[in-house]
């Protein structure tokens, strides 16, 4: 006799991922990966006058790139917080950007109110990532595009987040991040809605003094990491900052006592029916 397998609070769930992004300063951390914002609009061969949506927006690189290609630009996050570093990143270049708070798995915009949709490493951690790929389709004009950067199951950031699993065990029944990070999983996400689907892989390069740099400074600035060390007693802090340190010492090129480790994701460009 097969037991039904408890279906997960979902809900309970993305208010705990709110609380960790709202923690630490993610903007510190995410004005290093604009270089990903800019690649990725020239990978969607943006035009002039184009409407975008920028989804779980953060602290705006991808709202940012777009806009200074001349796009109508509507940038979104659930995080007021960081809404507010990336309004004032668009006011000390000039730009004119619409800023709104918004609920990825709900966006509160018409149907196809968009040429493109773009998110940066940000929906990917939706806790309903079948709803949330459904919105970003829905708001999205027919022949439109959807651009995302996503992080490959196998890359630093997706061993960095099983590191973290171990000593802070995630929520049961959640499907992974990183499977955004798959061809395979972003073909079952958008299934019908793909006229065509580009997802090559790229590489964004971490490059901090050193490796011990970088862990205090994701350990001060990176919400889920540092919620993950606040729940941990001293002792089992260190050791999940010896796990940590160990996976920068496994993916290092640099051999000069600095930190250069390649981030693989996916750079995608989904053309709607």
């Amino acid at each position: 006799m097969q037991t039904a397998t408890a279906q997960p609070d979902l809900a309970a769930v993305k208010g705990r991922q709110q609380a960790a992004w709202c923690a630490g300063d993610y903007a510190v951390i995410g004005t290093t990966l604009q270089i990903v914002g800019e690649s990725l609009c020239e990978a969607l061969d943006l035009r002039a006058g184009e409407r975008v949506l920028d989804v779980a927006a953060g602290n705006g690189n991808a709202t940012l790139a777009a806009a200074r290609r001349w796009c109508d630009v509507v940038s979104t996050d659930y995080v007021g917080a960081l809404l507010e570093r990336a309004r004032a990143r668009a006011s000390a270049e000039g730009l004119a950007v619409q800023f709104e708070e918004a609920d990825a798995e709900k966006l509160h915009f018409p149907d196809a109110s968009f040429d493109v949709v773009l998110s940066t490493f940000g929906v990917m951690f939706t806790p309903d990532q079948e709803n949330a790929a459904a919105e970003l389709a829905r708001v999205c004009k027919r022949g439109g595009k959807i651009g995302l950067a996503n992080w490959t199951p196998a890359s630093f950031v997706g061993e960095m987040f099983k590191a973290i699993g171990r000593h802070i065990p995630p929520a049961p029944g959640v499907k992974p991040p990183s499977l955004w990070g798959t061809e395979e999983r972003l073909r079952e996400l958008f299934s019908t809605h793909i006229a065509a689907l580009q997802a090559p892989r790229r590489n964004f390069i971490f490059r901090y003094r050193s490796p011990r740099h970088w862990l205090d400074t994701f350990r001060t600035y990176y919400g889920p990491m540092h919620k993950a060390f606040a729940a941990l007693e001293a002792g089992k802090q260190e050791s999940l900052a010896d796990d940590l340190l160990g996976l920068v010492q496994r993916f290092n090129t640099a051999t000069d006592g600095s930190m250069l480790v390649p981030g693989e994701y996916l750079e995608v460009v989904i053309k709607l029916r």
